[in-house]
């Protein structure tokens, strides 16, 4: 029912995909409008323009498991992975 369609990104002018899948989505939603912006586009737009969070990987001072974290652990204070975290909450 639904093919690819090409579309232009009205923010920096490059063509992007349309995909059936896409449209089907839209159209289960209820969207009536088709998308205006590339997906990049549309990220930036979306987080106010600004980069993805860098994330370290540190030690689990409970489990010993891998965490990540949004800041550079300096070994002062103990790290917990996500599990190790909400349970001590």
């Amino acid at each position: 029912m639904y093919q690819d369609k090409t579309l232009v990104c009205k923010d920096c002018g490059t063509e992007f995909a349309f995909t059936a899948n896409e449209q089907e989505f839209y159209a289960e939603k209820g969207f009536t409008n088709e998308p205006q912006r590339c997906k990049e586009c549309r990220y930036s737009n979306k987080n106010g323009g600004r980069q993805p969070r860098e994330m370290f990987e540190a030690t689990c001072s409970s489990c010993g498991g891998v965490a990540k974290v949004p800041f550079k652990p300096d070994g002062n204070k103990p790290i917990y992975c996500s599990d190790c975290f909400s349970k001590r909450r």
